[in-house]
């Protein structure tokens, strides 16, 4: 049997398998090196230079410690012996690999320029006849990756080699595999994902919010019977306020550093600045990278955050957009220079209830649309083609879990404790339950409540104007 170790600033010695280190060695997972974890939050956290690839190590460092809690890994002679294939060792070295692979197809500067593809979509205008039509998301281009890359260096053939089902992998990543607790190790509210990040991001931000006790949670971590032969996984009663505390440090984590006012002016910056480049044909369309993937074009592979801000210093030098804002805007994401916030009271951030018919946040979002169609058209009849507004209305708003009444809201079969998300509470008595059920639980009062964080900003000359029309 043949290990190798990578040393983690947050867990110290990692064991990893033989073909865990030829996945980690492959091109695809060297590209990770190169995206940043928490896109432009370093121009306001200097430390936040952290990466991709030590995010993946981490996430396959904590589905593998989460895997032993729950009695479900295999020992490490079975774990570490690439003849291993009982089912057990099949399954605990699959999550392994998925949650090491999780992120392979992440974008340059992670979410800010993948919103732009998702934005944009299928590019029409070189659009092969035969192409392949996926959303345009990290988790599909990765499961892409995963599934189309049968050559010398590619994933594919790795994993084939080592008798790994590509297809099942992908599923695991997407949270469609036929295993419950694979999916939910993977996508729920206490994922192996989520149990590295917050510890991560907090590190190297310096940050207090993202910190909770880990130890713990794992220690108490236990699975529970669902039938057809599947289990899932929840937390033992007496760990209930470990986990809300994790929760609550996730709801301030998001609130504090991710939506940050002044950090996330520039992730909004970025994304606008690729949606216009998808727009100019300026940066590889979607279907182009699905074609690299296959073709084993090595541009694929500088696919990151350098190749991305060497294309705004390239259009913006050569002049290959000519209106003004997109230029002004390129300008201050590579040089940092922050636009400014519309302050207006009904862009203010609020506690909002999620509770009931959501119609509070349905006619804010609807009033600030509405407002911000009053700066837009004051821009078009009054504005010189320097003025612009930029407006950030969350489509997804930060929440410490989903709330009962919104779970209720969908389409399922079977009892709730079999929701994918949710946090179950295993009592002492053996049966599961949502935390959110749990009668002295903060977070059953708590999930009534998102942060509603919309942000408007605009450049000197339109707060110039704005103020002259005295819109402000």
């Amino acid at each position: 049997m043949k290990r190798g170790v990578i040393y983690d600033v947050l867990y110290g010695f990692v064991p990893i398998t033989e073909w865990e280190e030829q996945i980690i060695n492959s091109p695809f997972f060297q590209r990770l090196r190169w995206i940043k974890q928490l896109s432009f939050a370093n121009y306001i956290f200097p430390g936040a230079e952290h990466n991709r690839f030590g995010h993946t190590i981490g996430v396959m460092h904590s589905m593998d410690q989460m895997l032993r809690a729950l009695g479900l890994a295999v020992p490490d002679h079975e774990l570490f012996d690439a003849k291993a294939t009982s089912p057990q060792a099949m399954l605990h070295k699959s999550l392994r690999i998925s949650a090491l692979m999780h992120d392979i197809g992440t974008f340059p500067f992670s979410h800010t320029v993948e919103y732009a593809y998702m934005r944009h979509g299928n590019d029409e205008r070189r659009l092969p006849k035969r192409a392949k039509k996926l959303s345009n998301n990290h988790e599909h281009l990765g499961a892409f990756i995963i599934k189309n890359t049968r050559y010398e260096g590619g994933v594919t053939r790795i994993l084939e080699e080592y008798g790994f089902d590509v297809a099942m992998i992908s599923k695991i990543i997407k949270g469609e595999s036929p295993y419950v607790i694979a999916n939910q190790l993977m996508h729920s509210d206490l994922d192996a994902d989520r149990m590295d990040y917050l510890l991560r991001d907090s590190y190297y931000t310096g940050i207090k919010y993202g910190q909770f006790d880990r130890d713990y949670i794992l220690a108490n971590l236990t699975t529970f019977e669902i039938g057809r032969g599947q289990v899932g996984f929840g937390v033992r009663e007496n760990a209930m306020r470990a986990v809300e505390d994790f929760l609550i440090a996730r709801f301030n984590w998001y609130s504090q550093v991710v939506k940050n006012q002044q950090s996330s002016k520039f992730d909004v910056i970025s994304t606008q600045i690729a949606e216009k480049f998808l727009q100019e044909d300026l940066i590889h369309q979607f279907h182009d990278l699905l074609s690299m993937i296959e073709e084993r074009d090595e541009r694929f592979f500088w696919w990151n955050d350098i190749y991305f801000l060497n294309r705004c210093q390239e259009v913006r030098h050569l002049g290959l957009i000519e209106d003004r804002p997109t230029n002004e805007l390129i300008e201050m994401l590579l040089y940092r220079k922050a636009p400014k916030t519309v302050h207006h009271p009904e862009f203010e951030h609020r506690i909002l209830e999620s509770s009931g018919s959501g119609k509070e946040r349905e006619k804010r979002i609807k009033r600030i649309k509405a407002i911000v169609e009053d700066f837009e058209h004051v821009i078009e009849e009054y504005g010189t083609g320097e003025e612009w507004i930029l407006a950030d209305i969350p489509a997804k708003d930060i929440a410490f879990t989903a709330s009962k009444d919104k779970l209720n809201k969908k389409e399922r079969k079977g009892p709730l404790y079999l929701e994918l998300e949710p946090v179950k509470i295993v009592t002492k008595r053996g049966g599961p339950k949502l935390l959110i059920e749990v009668d002295n639980s903060i977070v059953k009062r708590l999930s009534s409540y998102i942060n509603f964080v919309p942000n408007v900003y605009a450049n000197e000359a339109a707060m110039k104007l704005f103020k002259a029309k005295k819109l402000l």
